[in-house]
């Protein structure tokens, strides 16, 4: 993995991806590994209703599992299958970070066909991102963790027609930590990430201050991996940021 160019002020390393760094490579899905995954699903958070399949794959086949809403979890969640296919690019001592799949939740009218996504591309955009992230590791050989941010492009755009343009990882807050980690065996262990999206001056706070004083705020409002499109900036005040 390339070393960072850049820093934040808050000391955070900053790596700027122009282009992939691999030429395409297609890929096919792991059986044993989805169906490794979707036991963890099931027996975690429910059995998923669908699992979206790709039909073309480069690098890793990625796979959105999909849970409708219920009595528990009013609301969808998508789960990636694939991303762990491969190990990450990960600096030295973080090795057992090397696998992960992404984690994120959409309110229950949330359009969720292929012909609604079709015709409104504003609600499409989530599961897009889900995809793009869980194969961008690999792409551009380097790694997504806990408290990364990704944004929307350089400088960052909106995401569909929120005013979203940086996506976080953190934890999958609406599960059971017993979900977070799945064991496959003694070299892989795989991590669930929760994907969250946030403000441009959400992400101004984690560069100037760190991560965690932008999850304080997150979290005193309530904030998850549930997208919420409209809700509160967290890094605003009355009179003012930060």
């Amino acid at each position: 993995m390339s070393e960072p160019t850049e820093f934040s002020e808050s000391g955070q390393p900053i790596y700027r991806h122009s282009a992939p760094k691999k030429e395409f490579e297609f890929a096919i899905g792991d059986e044993q590994s989805i169906q490794i995954i979707s036991d963890h699903i099931e027996k975690h958070l429910g059995a998923p209703a669908t699992v979206f399949h790709e039909l073309i794959s480069d690098q890793v086949h990625i796979d959105v599992h999909i849970i409708e809403p219920t009595d528990a979890r009013p609301f969808y969640t998508l789960i990636t299958s694939g991303m762990s296919d491969k190990p990450m690019n990960v600096p030295a001592g973080a090795e057992e970070l090397r696998y992960a799949e992404l984690v994120i939740c959409l309110p229950p009218d949330w359009p969720m066909t292929q012909e609604e996504w079709k015709k409104d591309e504003n609600s499409y955009w989530p599961v897009q991102s889900l995809k793009f992230l869980a194969r961008f590791p690999h792409e551009f050989d380097t790694w997504l963790c806990l408290d990364h941010t990704v944004p929307n492009g350089d400088p960052p755009e909106a995401f569909g027609n929120t005013k979203f343009c940086c996506a976080m990882l953190g934890a999958v807050s609406t599960a059971p930590q017993e979900f977070w980690h799945l064991k496959v065996n003694d070299e892989k262990t795989i991590n669930f990430f929760g994907l969250y999206f946030i403000y441009r001056e959400e992400m101004d706070l984690k560069m100037k201050k760190g991560a965690e004083a932008l999850w304080e705020r997150l979290e005193k409002q309530g904030v998850t991996e549930l997208l919420d499109p409209k809700r509160k900036n967290a890094a605003k005040k009355l009179f003012g940021l930060f």
